[in-house]
């Protein structure tokens, strides 16, 4: 940093304590001061927004691999020949087919049509939280250059150039601030605005992604139940199967070793 830049920054920082205690007057724009507050919620909610839908695809991705592992597990409770064999089997093709698809469609989909378009927007922010600390800096100067110049007004310098100096560097300060608060004033509404055009279509992404990875999942999945009707163990009621486990449960019960303890 030069010494000219570190000379403001002490100045501007002196401004700021100078405003924070009350002997300086400090300047307040309302309408600058709401759409900041909105652009600060527009940011928060996006990249919420992002960490949840880059969660959400995590959490699917290691769901699909427990799946797949566990189909693994249980394809060596069934004989191949055995009643439940084939259905063991084809739940094990099932889980490999959506794990494959999973990488394959739903990881490629939600990435382009939904955390890119995301990211893309979230990489505006730092651009304007640049122009917003900027506009911060800019407004302590212009602050530090109208109390210098009321000071001068109320208590005149031997100098008489001093007061006319003070005055053309506050209509300076004034119109830098200006300039930077205006564009900010104006181009946050217009970000602000571009939320539902730009995020529409990928909510709309989204729920698609999710409904065509559900209905293929659902759909092999309930292919499966054929071959539990075929084995003759997917034709009982809730009740029936209920007290199937239970008299399962029962006999292991009984068993020497549960009961010895």
């Amino acid at each position: 940093m030069s010494w000219k830049g570190f000379t403001k920054a002490v100045n501007r920082a002196a401004t700021g304590v100078m405003q924070s205690i009350g002997t300086m007057e400090k300047t307040v724009d309302k309408e600058f001061d709401e759409e900041e507050k909105r652009f600060k919620i527009l940011e928060a909610k996006v990249e919420k927004l992002h960490r949840e839908a880059k969660g959400y695809l995590d959490a699917v991705r290691a769901m699909t691999v427990a799946q797949q592992r566990m189909a693994e597990t249980v394809d060596h409770f069934y004989d191949e020949g055995g009643p439940l064999g084939y259905a063991g089997l084809q739940y094990k093709q099932a889980v490999e087919k959506l794990d494959e698809e999973c990488r394959n469609e739903l990881d490629t989909n939600c990435r382009v049509t939904v955390l890119e378009p995301l990211g893309k927007l979230i990489q505006t922010f730092p651009d304007f939280n640049e122009a917003i600390k900027k506009r911060q800096k800019k407004l302590l100067d212009y602050d530090q250059a109208l109390s210098k110049s009321r000071k001068l007004a109320d208590k005149p310098s031997n100098d008489p150039q001093a007061y006319p100096q003070a005055q053309a560097a506050t209509a300076q300060s004034k119109e830098i601030y200006d300039t930077v608060n205006n564009q900010l004033v104006a181009e946050i509404p217009k970000l602000i605005d571009l939320r539902v055009p730009y995020l529409d279509p990928t909510f709309e992404a989204l729920v698609k992604s999710q409904l065509a990875f559900n209905q293929g999942a659902h759909h092999k999945l309930s292919e499966i139940q054929r071959a539990f009707e075929k084995a003759g163990a997917g034709t009982a009621g809730a009740d029936h199967l209920e007290g199937k486990v239970e008299g399962v449960l029962q006999q292991m019960r009984e068993l020497s070793i549960c009961g010895s303890s």
